[in-house]
């Protein structure tokens, strides 16, 4: 991949990860809050399901911060672009959808398979 190509996807990258280190502040003020004392038990179970979610969103957000930064290393270690488990090059429409991918989209598909499989 040209230098020109590389700064575009470290500039998305990086934008990506400053927006995402923006807004964790919220997701963790949110968990760490007060419980509020209602007295109804649906209103309880409902600011729990709002914990939860808030849980989920945050842990989300700590992996696709942690996925963007393995990709800025691999800018800078020249091995951005390649698909980690066949070496082929991962397709420019690809890393546009989702910059921080580390696989092809063939290598990415089967995993998943394999992984519904095990679901099972």
């Amino acid at each position: 991949m040209d230098a020109e190509r590389l700064q575009v996807f470290r500039d998305l990258l990086n934008a990506r990860l400053d927006a995402l280190i923006k807004n964790a502040g919220t997701h963790t003020r949110n968990l760490v809050q007060a419980r509020s004392s209602h007295a109804d038990e649906s209103d309880l179970a409902s600011e729990e399901s709002e914990r939860d979610f808030s849980m989920r969103l945050a842990d989300h957000e700590r992996n696709t911060i942690n996925q963007i930064r393995q990709a800025l290393k691999r800018i800078d270690a020249g091995e951005y672009g390649y698909c980690v488990a066949c070496g082929e090059d991962v397709s420019h429409r690809r890393l546009m959808a989702r910059p921080m991918s580390n696989q092809c989209i063939d290598c990415k598909t089967e995993a998943e398979q394999r992984h519904d499989r095990r679901a099972w």
